[in-house]
């Protein structure tokens, strides 16, 4: 569980994030008779909402689902039988302080577990939060060391927490010392920034991410309404540093659960040159089950958006198995679905199937 320090920074920061219970009552986010159990959910995990995210809900709507991934509910009071406080195995996978090394060619660096927003749906949201740990001088050292030692690594991807959190200067040095590591050829990064602080997406900033190996930038963004005239501008402005963008969504009950929704976002990411890359299946964080939905559901989505949508806008639905074994695809099978019936049988005709 994170420090619970964020009890005492006085509700809106000095950016305008509101961060405690009584802030987003303040704002009209939740209402007095919810008071009580939001304060037990604040108890146990990170809220912060940004002044910019807060803009785009609609406090009206009781569904909108924009304040339903950030705005946090007394459905996160309900922890069913199956889910963990490490639904993915970072813990399991991690040899040194900062680091999950669970594929041959590639590791997580966690620098930090702070965020701009805290999502309701997390499912790091046991460790992060505004005491989450940062990796100290002597923590990281050690971290690029292991990176440095291993001679398979080939690709470094720092997360979090989210890593444009980091000042320019420290997250300049750590990709400073990443360059220099012979056997890593790329580096990518995964962040909520450039969704739901772009004002953050600076000079100083874009200066740091200017790289001569690879960098991919990977976006969270899951409503289309997320994409705002200063989200776009800001995925823009990272363009321009020879990053590749790509589109990371989870896929969500009451939020993104429909084709049509999905459709939108995906038109919407590949309009601002990023590449849809995976829709996650929600995973067992605690606290979260209404947000999952089943994986048949999720199947029949996919299915409806391949006969709508180009193959750049395309992601590939996936579920990270529990407990660390990894992610794998999980779309529906077009060949035998009923919709293709035909193109299986002539696939049948030429030898390409097997009864």
């Amino acid at each position: 569980m994170f420090s619970q320090d964020h009890t005492r920074l006085g509700g809106i920061s000095q950016e305008g994030t509101l961060r405690t219970v009584r802030a987003l009552e303040e704002a009209g986010l939740t209402s007095p008779f919810e008071r009580e159990a939001l304060n037990h959910v604040a108890e146990r995990y990170a809220i912060a909402v940004t002044s910019h995210i807060a803009d785009l809900i609609d406090p009206q709507d009781i569904n909108d689902p924009i304040a339903r991934q950030f705005v946090p509910s007394a459905g996160e009071l309900a922890i069913a039988p199956d889910e963990l406080t490490d639904p993915i195995g970072d813990e399991t996978h991690s040899p040194v302080k900062g680091i999950v090394h669970r594929y041959p060619d590639r590791v997580l660096l966690k620098a930090l577990h702070a965020c701009p927003v805290y999502c309701r749906f997390c499912f790091r949201r046991e460790q992060v939060g505004p005491g989450g740990a940062v990796l100290s001088e002597d923590e990281l050292d050690m971290a690029i060391a292991y990176i440095r030692s291993n001679p398979a690594i080939w690709e470094v991807i720092l997360t979090g927490g989210d890593p444009l959190m980091l000042s320019p200067r420290r997250l300049g040095r750590i990709l400073d010392a990443l360059d220099a590591i012979p056997h890593v050829a790329t580096l990518r990064i995964h962040s909520r920034v450039p969704i739901a602080e772009p004002a953050r997406i600076g000079p100083a900033l874009l200066a740091v991410l200017a790289r001569r190996k690879p960098l991919w930038i990977a976006i969270h963004a899951n409503h289309p309404r997320e994409l705002t005239d200063a989200a776009r501008a800001a995925c823009r402005r990272l363009t321009q540093t020879g990053a590749t963008l790509l589109g990371q969504t989870v896929l969500l009950r009451g939020v993104n659960d429909d084709p049509t929704t999905l459709e939108t976002l995906f038109r919407a990411m590949v309009m601002e040159r990023i590449k849809p890359y995976y829709l996650h299946h929600p995973d067992l964080a605690p606290g979260t089950a209404h947000f999952r939905l089943p994986i048949a559901r999720g199947q029949a989505i996919m299915r409806a958006l391949r006969g709508r949508l180009s193959g750049l806008a395309q992601p590939t639905y996936v579920l990270d198995i529990p407990g660390g074994a990894g992610k794998v695809p999980i779309g529906p099978n077009m060949v035998e679905a009923g919709g293709v019936r035909d193109s299986a049988d002539q696939l049948h005709s030429y030898g390409q199937l097997s009864d």
